[in-house]
């Protein structure tokens, strides 16, 4: 059985002047799925979203939603998208349930569906107790649930994340996960920007990650991390081992202590002996992340 695309691009580039900040990539968003949209800071990440929603015209190439070109989407399928922003954009005047009554109106909902919806919500992302609450007077995590809760008031096909969990401690952040996997199931379409590579390792079935503009890697998260790093990650201060990265073995120097990635850990910690400081631990997609994008800090 063919896969619906929602999302389709093919040589999306984007200028800004001099500025090239989206440089020919391609990729694509299966109905159903979650894609990670992963890179540093000033990737290319936030153009590419304010492209695919139609607030940004591509200069050159193609990307399509829904089939549709995303510079020339109409207001029904602008209803099919849901977005969830970093920025906390709720109405502090107003209670919870009204902040859900009031996007919905706008955005063209009925008044009964509302009623039976927004209930609906607020359950679904445990929020139903503080249906008649001031915004101001929620928690972080509480405030980012809503505003998920705010992005299905629609019940759209696809659902754009921009880092839905940033700043949250672990038991939110564990709950969006949960709700966000569940809308997975219902067969829901999510497109997600996070930081967070444990967050993408969980909740996505592929993973795009750019840098500059480009598409540096697209591929499952286990895929990845068996392409480009072993199965386990030696974190050794210096100075290590005489001779360690002679044996070839994968070693990658990161200033002030090396890393070892080894397919059979035991060897490595035979060879070590029991005198060495170590810290081993399973490879994960942050590895991948950062061989692929480098470790220097990018401030924009």
């Amino acid at each position: 059985m063919t896969s619906e695309v929602v999302i389709q691009a093919h040589g999306l580039t984007k200028h800004f002047g001099g500025l090239e900040a989206v440089a020919g990539i391609d990729f694509e968003v299966e109905r159903g799925t979650c894609v990670g949209l992963l890179g540093p800071n000033g990737a290319g990440k936030t153009t590419t979203m304010r492209m695919i929603m139609g607030l940004t015209r591509p200069s050159a190439g193609t990307l399509t939603v829904f089939g549709h070109p995303s510079s020339a989407l109409g207001k029904a399928e602008r209803a099919r998208i849901g977005l969830v922003p970093q920025e906390d954009t709720l109405d502090p005047d107003i209670t919870v349930a009204q902040n859900l009554h009031v996007y919905g109106r706008y955005f063209g909902v009925a008044r009964a569906a509302l009623d039976e919806r927004v209930p609906q919500l607020l359950a679904f992302m445990h929020l139903e107790e503080k249906a008649n609450a001031q915004v101001m007077q929620l928690s972080g995590g509480m405030k980012r649930r809503l505003i998920v809760a705010r992005a299905l008031i629609g019940n759209p096909d696809l659902v754009i994340l921009d880092e839905p969990t940033t700043g949250l401690d672990p038991q939110a952040r564990m709950m969006i996960w949960k709700r966000l996997l569940a809308l997975r199931g219902e067969r829901k379409t999510l497109l997600l920007t996070t930081h967070y590579m444990d967050e993408a390792e969980r909740l996505c079935d592929r993973i795009v990650i750019i840098d500059g503009g480009r598409v540096l890697e697209n591929g499952s998260p286990r895929a990845l991390i068996r392409k480009h790093v072993s199965g386990h990650v030696f974190e050794l201060p210096k100075p290590v081992p005489e001779g360690l990265d002679g044996d070839g073995l994968d070693v990658e120097d990161i200033g002030d202590a090396v890393l070892v990635y080894v397919d059979t850990p035991e060897a490595l910690m035979h060879r070590l002996g029991g005198e060495a400081a170590f810290h081993h631990r399973p490879a994960g997609l942050e590895d991948v992340f950062l061989r692929l994008t480098g470790r220097q800090l990018r401030d924009s």
